[in-house]
């Protein structure tokens, strides 16, 4: 039987004391004579009005055909985006991102540009650019070998790699554009293909997350599935070949259920009842007893002490019933009835239980890491900080075990926390940064607006400031996102319609 080692997740210190054994695995700006650049850049690094009209001004002129106003709007994109940087390295923080999301009306002639040149205008270096989301791909739809559809299908649009386009005006303007993407849900189209039935997460109920989650788009996969490990990592090269400054995994988890369906608490919550997941389970068994036993809990829910008394005589050669992280009990409990002995076997099944599942999680960002890993681009994991919480005896059902991710990626926790001031969110915020080793690079993705509260959330201003009291030592932070900042923009670009084909 394999002996391939399991870690144990550890998310607080009530983990630490559960787990006797820890597994161990696998201004920007033209420089105007009347007055200097740096002198219309506000503390956040951002743009006067005055200059970022008189950017879109030379931006449509250029579109419309003007070669004078294309040369000087060129080398305005030069010197704003020297002075961003020289701005950044002098500005708390030293990292200001910005999520994003384009759309297929974004193929449209100056439609990126002015995304980017919006970007550059509130003083962000760098863009997180979701490139896999909702089962589609920010990639031309003739050459995508993946085995999900292209965001952009436009007639005539065929071959428009949107993706590269984005790369390249970005970094035009001293941006760096990483790519995000969905990890674990795989969205609604993985779904519909009948060859990949078998790589959706099950539950103990007989449920798909397709049924458990609101919207219906969101279908999480079996980690341990060959065949959506092998699906994924053809879809980070792919996403790889356009060379983005860094790759950002979202959706590291498994779905997230409401009501009491929110806390794992019995074996049948958990996404163990795939072929691939309980393979990998039984693979964790050390004689014929544990095995038996991990059989006997998957089917049932629980085992009994006439369970235990019928494997010790179905396999008398054997002392106690092992698997991975077991420890060896004392002799003197060994010979207890079998009575006595099932309190505590029935509990380390249900925590050998729900380990094995995040260790899904956790094989699943080495593999979906590795190809950024191999090329030198920075790769980041995003999180829900309270993810990974116990409740009782319960888990949260995401079963996100973040606080075991890899130090050497980045550390994206989404503290969107919705109390109405910045406590909740410096509160998220102070939870990563007490669990996180030292070294660890921690970039807060924060919810808000510029200069208004939205959704019962401050300013991004407020929690900025909020942050940076509490812990300065911070190098990055993000703001989701450009939708929120520019909510009608967002809305007529998702929903045009392209009137021309792309050549």
């Amino acid at each position: 039987m394999s002996n391939r080692p399991l870690n144990f997740i550890r998310s607080t210190l009530f983990w630490r004391r559960l787990f006797a054994v820890v597994f161990t695995s696998s201004s920007l700006l033209p420089n105007f004579e009347s007055e200097p650049a740096r002198a219309q850049v506000s503390q956040y690094c951002q743009l006067s009005s005055a200059v970022a009209q008189e950017k879109e001004s030379l931006r449509l002129s250029a579109l419309k055909g003007n070669e004078n106003a294309q040369t000087r709007y060129q080398n305005m994109l030069k010197e704003q985006a020297q002075e961003l940087q020289e701005c950044r390295t002098r500005t708390w923080p030293q990292v200001q991102a910005i999520w994003l999301r384009l759309y297929p009306c974004d193929i449209q002639p100056g439609t990126i540009d002015q995304i980017m040149d919006r970007i550059v205008n509130r003083g962000y270096n760098q863009v997180y650019l979701e490139v896999f989301y909702d089962g589609q791909v920010l990639l031309p739809a003739r050459t995508n070998p993946t085995v999900w559809p292209a965001v952009i299908r436009t007639p005539g649009a065929e071959n428009t790699d949107i993706l590269a386009t984005a790369i390249k005006k970005g970094r035009q303007r001293g941006l760096k554009v990483y790519a995000w993407m969905f990890t674990t849900n795989f969205g609604y189209t993985y779904a519909q293909r009948p060859d990949r039935e078998s790589a959706i997460a099950r539950n103990g109920k007989g449920q798909t997350s397709l049924y458990v989650v609101d919207n219906g788009s969101q279908v999480f996969i079996d980690p341990y599935n060959l065949q959506a490990k092998r699906d994924y990592y053809q879809l980070v090269q792919e996403i790889l070949r356009r060379r983005p400054d860094g790759l950002l995994l979202d959706y590291v988890r498994y779905p997230r259920q409401a009501g009491s369906d929110s806390i794992a608490t019995k074996v049948s919550d958990l996404w163990l009842f795939t072929p691939a997941t309980q393979e990998a389970l039984f693979k964790r068994a050390q004689n014929y007893k544990g095995l038996d036993l991990i059989r006997r809990f998957l089917s049932k829910g629980f085992v009994t002490g006439g369970d235990i008394a019928e494997i010790d005589k179905l396999y008398p050669q054997e002392g106690e019933p092992l698997w991975q992280g077991r420890p060896l009990p004392p002799a003197e409990k060994s010979i207890l009835p079998a009575t006595d002995r099932q309190p505590l076997l029935q509990w380390e099944l249900w925590q050998l239980a729900v380990a094995h599942a995040m260790q899904g999680i956790l094989d699943f960002v080495t593999i979906a890491s590795y190809p950024a890993k191999q090329q030198g681009i920075s790769t980041g994991v995003v999180f829900f900080p309270d993810g990974n919480q116990t409740v009782g005896q319960g888990y949260d059902s995401r079963l996100q075990p973040w606080d075991r991710f890899p130090t050497t990626l980045e550390w994206h926790p989404m503290a969107y926390g919705n109390c109405g001031d910045v406590s909740c969110i410096v509160s998220q915020v102070q939870r990563v940064l007490s669990m996180a080793k030292p070294g660890t690079q921690i970039i807060p993705a924060l919810a808000g607006k510029w200069g208004e509260s939205v959704s019962n959330r401050p300013s991004l201003e407020v929690q900025m400031q909020a942050l940076r009291q509490f812990a300065p030592q911070l190098k990055g932070v993000s703001h989701f996102a450009y939708s929120w900042q520019y909510p009608e923009s967002d809305s007529d670009r998702k929903f045009c319609r392209v009137k021309y084909s792309v050549p």
